[in-house]
């Protein structure tokens, strides 16, 4: 067998029906779509969520609260997490990417206060919260918001 003997198996290929070419072809006038009535028009079809003037599902159901748009996401870091890197280092974003700390960018780093540090630390993060700020500088390291 060759190339060019191959051939597709008997009735796995079908001609697409040619609507609107003439009378003579038995789809031709209407074009396969009936007389008259809205899918019968030119770009005469419902849009979605449409129910034939039945009050739609989406208009119908509750709205409530509010989604943010402008809220800022930040991948979160414990200081708990803090203690596989060296003392007297510093640390940012790409550190924490390459350490397997931050596995997305997101906003930036928001560093939390869960877990104790031993060893001074100088870290450059978006966000810091009260408690992470007060055990870095108690253990003599820095935090500087970016």
């Amino acid at each position: 067998m060759r190339i060019h003997e191959l051939s597709p198996a008997p009735g796995s290929k079908k001609n697409r029906k040619r609507v609107g070419r003439g009378t003579g072809s038995g789809h031709g006038r209407t074009a396969c779509r009936g007389t008259k009535g809205q899918k019968a028009r030119a770009g005469g079809n419902t849009g979605r969520g449409f129910e034939g003037g039945q009050m739609p599902l989406q208009r119908l159901l509750p709205k409530r609260g509010f989604r943010n748009i402008f809220k800022k996401q930040y991948a979160l870091v414990n200081l708990s997490d803090l203690k596989e890197l060296a003392p007297n280092s510093s640390a940012n974003l790409e550190t924490f990417i390459e350490a397997g700390l931050v596995k997305k960018r997101m906003d930036g780093v928001k560093l939390l206060g869960k877990g104790e540090i031993s060893h001074p630390l100088f870290i450059q993060v978006q966000s810091v919260s009260k408690t992470a700020k007060q055990k870095i500088e108690a253990a003599g390291g820095r935090v500087d918001l970016v």
